[in-house]
């Protein structure tokens, strides 16, 4: 009798599993929507974690009873800052955490919602799937349209001591629910717009052209390309455009879709020490290693470079110089800064970056082209 061992799925057959909040409210001026549904749910003890900006400002979501307020976010968040959230968390006792600001605040969110009481510690619970469970609600207000932190399941820690990033994913520290009003991203500055856009770019084209990619995740990734490349420029140019930022807030939140299943490969792994080791704000970082990095794989995906260069408005090209040039201008022209040395990162340091960057497997491991310390130090002379 013959056996026959079934083939390997491929393409559309591919097994993949996509998680996203249960709720998402969409659209201009749904933020109180946040209160209406704490009430609904009879939560009475909110914690809302947010930087000092967005801490000024909770009145906007309408929230009921005692709320209580960390508003002490930091860009890049390391583990004091953690620790110091999670020392007010043991004090408020919250039942609803809410996070209302960008990516750092909504990261810390996801773990002051999961770690206090929970016997276990955030090193406990680094890498996938590790966290035991969950015992108060949380709720994501996104007020940067960039990370789609608030459609994930992972965070990101600093830890000062190795200048690494400690990852944490876990379908506990998904949201029940996404309140996503474009008008709480009215007050961002062109250059924060600009950095922040191109971050929710970069979260899709990675995803699109990444070695796990999906046709189940492709129609988010290059959707949510096409977004930027219609709205992001408008959005710089003019800031009180809602539907510009309604735009680009479906674009990061696009990107949060692919990151779950797929996430980022070179792009990100290569801006990551820009933020531990020198601070330099993630979405910048983002935007200055895009075009290096898109050229890069250009070879082994030209069909889909081809396809993000035309989502974006630009011409397609084959080569990995028009590919550069291309992507390269695109992002100066938002004014995003493309040079390494204007960013105050020492030249000294591009060595140690670059094997910092290379360590990263959980993202490198996913680039549709293998990159060498060798090439990532190159990759970063040429930006300086």
């Amino acid at each position: 009798m013959t056996m026959h061992t079934p083939p390997s799925p491929a393409g559309l057959a591919l097994p993949i599993a996509i998680q996203r909040p249960r709720l998402i409210e969409f659209g201009a001026g749904t933020a109180p929507i946040a209160g209406r549904w704490a009430r609904e749910q009879q939560r009475h003890r909110i914690l809302v974690v947010a930087d000092a900006f967005n801490a000024g400002r909770v009145g906007v979501l309408d929230l009921p009873g005692a709320v209580t307020v960390f508003g002490e976010v930091r860009p890049e968040p390391d583990l004091p800052n953690l620790q110091a959230a999670l020392e007010l968390a043991a004090e408020a006792q919250p039942d609803l955490v809410v996070g209302f600001g960008g990516g750092s605040a909504m990261d810390l969110a996801k773990l002051v919602a999961v770690l206090p009481g929970s016997s276990q510690t955030l090193h406990e619970v680094v890498g996938a799937e590790k966290v035991k469970a969950r015992s108060v609600a949380l709720m994501q207000v996104p007020t940067t349209s960039g990370t789609g932190s608030e459609a994930g399941t992972r965070a990101l820690i600093t830890d000062p001591a190795t200048r690494n990033k400690l990852a944490v994913q876990s379908l506990h520290m998904l949201a029940d629910i996404a309140v996503i009003d474009p008008a709480l991203t009215l007050t961002l500055p062109p250059a924060v717009t600009a950095a922040t856009g191109v971050d929710a770019m970069a979260h899709c084209v990675e995803a699109f052209t990444s070695r796990k990619a999906h046709p189940l995740i492709d129609m988010y990734a290059l959707e949510g390309v096409r977004l930027v490349g219609r709205h992001l420029a408008r959005a710089i140019r003019d800031g009180s455009d809602i539907e510009a930022r309604a735009g680009l807030a479906l674009a990061s939140l696009y990107g949060g879709f692919c990151l779950g299943p797929v996430n980022t490969a070179a792009g990100h792994a290569v801006a990551y020490p820009l933020g531990t080791r020198h601070h330099v704000a993630h979405g910048a970082a983002n935007a200055l290693i895009f075009p290096h990095t898109l050229a890069f794989n250009a070879p082994a995906v030209p069909e889909k470079t081809a396809a993000i260069l035309g989502a974006l408005g630009l011409t397609a090209a084959a080569h990995s110089d028009a590919v550069f040039a291309a992507a390269h201008r695109y992002c100066a022209d938002l004014g995003c800064e493309m040079r390494l040395s204007a960013l105050d990162v020492p030249r000294e340091d591009l060595p140690a970056m670059a094997s910092e960057a290379h360590a990263i497997r959980r993202l490198l491991d996913n680039n549709p082209r293998d990159i060498s310390r060798e090439e990532i130090l190159a990759l970063y002379e040429e930006a300086y």
